[in-house]
């Protein structure tokens, strides 16, 4: 039976059917329907990481000053036109409301329905609320952010029961560049208000904000290749343009690439940058020109600080006798970092696999994943197996309780860490 085209016609009859699938679903019991597959892996999510079906839980809200500055760092910003010419208008008509909240699941622009903005109040559906499926259960923010696809969730497909009263379908949205999650669009409502239309028609204004970000990137690409031409003929020897987040605009004397990794706080001067090594770094409109330095990497040690003792705030700092740089860790990449420093001998992409999936057959999976880290970490990577440099120093800054290590993770090898770990605060990984 197809229960979205049945919400359309009969909302009442569909959300009963639900409710009871979810009551069998819960309690252990077989339903008379099956859950849709994306729901009923939502629903076995939440209940291995323990959140209550029957009492909805909030997070507190961030502050008015950090919603502004999440807005102002979060590139969905550059869309907000795209969003609200195809989703406001027809949403308020119809009596829904267009949420868009950041890749943390926070809530940061609600539009829409004044009427159904109050309702929204109701539930906890509030500007810098925390819609992580892993805090307020299945819902068309966070579950989408975890499956990375837009879904449409239905009355009783929320797995917190006072949540059933409501629909919602949204759409991941993603950087164009590398695929990284930047945010998530979500048009809800009440449940009478549901249309089996929605979610397609939520997935493409996502799809044309990610197409309107691809090309706000190569615009601003072509204004410093521009801008860098002249400056390039000049030159005689290797030399790269890139923006101001590491995106090539134009290279001269050396092989193209993509993308070059530079530190937050980058400033003219000699730096030493991933992959290109000791650098001359000078200002140029909108980017940075950038010259490899004839003379080899001074002599020293390199010390890299894995740090993932903030929670959602992890981070790889290099330091060496040509200055330092850090790079903010996604959360599969502090994991394969930490698994590598408590291996210095190395692990090969099957032990990596089986480490991180509990399957060592997922080798594919871990040599992307590998190969992004070393777009940042360059040659202090060693591969075959993958491994940090011999003459590296590394040390790891872990959480004061060794249950708030990665706690988004459920890698085996991160588990058997909280459970290993009795002594809090950092530790060198010196030891094979």
């Amino acid at each position: 039976m197809n229960l979205t085209h049945l919400a359309a016609v009969d909302a009442p009859r569909a959300a009963r059917m639900l409710s009871a699938v979810r009551d069998a679903a819960l309690s252990g019991r077989s339903p008379r329907l099956a859950p849709r597959p994306v729901i009923e892996e939502s629903w076995g999510r939440m209940l291995r990481s323990g959140v209550d079906p029957d009492h909805d839980f909030r997070s507190g809200l961030l502050t008015w000053e950090e919603i502004l500055r999440r807005r102002e760092d979060s590139p969905l910003r550059h869309v907000l036109p795209v969003l609200r010419e195809g989703l406001v208008s027809v949403a308020d008509t119809a009596q829904h409301i267009m949420v868009i909240a950041d890749a943390d699941g926070r809530v940061l622009w609600r539009e829409g329905s004044s009427a159904v903005l109050r309702k929204a109040d109701g539930l906890g559906f509030l500007l810098g609320a925390d819609w992580r499926e892993s805090i307020v259960g299945t819902n068309g923010v966070g579950t989408p952010a975890v499956v990375r696809r837009p879904v449409q969730v239905f009355a009783a497909e929320h797995f917190v029961r006072s949540h059933a009263s409501w629909t919602c379908a949204g759409a991941p949205i993603t950087d164009p560049r590398d695929g990284r999650l930047i945010g998530v669009v979500d048009v809800s409502g009440p449940l009478e208000t549901m249309h089996p239309a929605t979610l397609a028609w939520v997935d493409s204004v996502a799809k044309l904000a990610e197409a309107r970000l691809r090309e706000l990137h190569l615009t601003a690409l072509d204004r410093l290749r521009a801008v860098a031409a002249p400056v390039l003929a000049r030159l005689t020897g290797r030399a790269l343009v890139v923006d101001r987040e590491g995106w090539t605009a134009a290279v001269t004397g050396m092989p193209y690439i993509n993308r070059t990794a530079l530190p937050k706080a980058l400033s003219p001067g000699r730096r030493w940058l991933p992959v290109l090594g000791l650098s001359v770094v000078e200002p140029l409109g909108g980017g940075w020109l950038v010259r490899p330095a004839d003379e080899p990497l001074p002599s020293g040690a390199t010390r890299i600080v894995l740090d993932l003792g903030q929670p959602r705030r992890w981070s790889v700092t290099v330091s060496g006798s040509a200055g330092s740089w850090s790079q903010e860790l996604t959360p599969r990449h502090s994991e394969l970092l930490f698994l590598l420093a408590e291996h210095r001998a190395g692990r090969t992409a099957a032990q990596l696999a089986e480490d991180v999936f509990g399957d060592p057959r997922r080798t594919v999976t871990v040599r992307a994943e590998m190969s992004r880290v070393r777009r940042y970490l360059g040659g202090l990577l060693e591969h075959r197996p993958y491994r940090f440099r011999d003459d590296a120093e590394i040390e790891v800054v872990l959480p004061a309780e060794p249950s708030a290590l990665l706690p988004h993770s459920g890698a085996p090898a991160v588990l058997r860490a909280r459970a290993a770990s009795t002594v809090p605060g950092a530790f060198s990984g010196d030891a094979p």
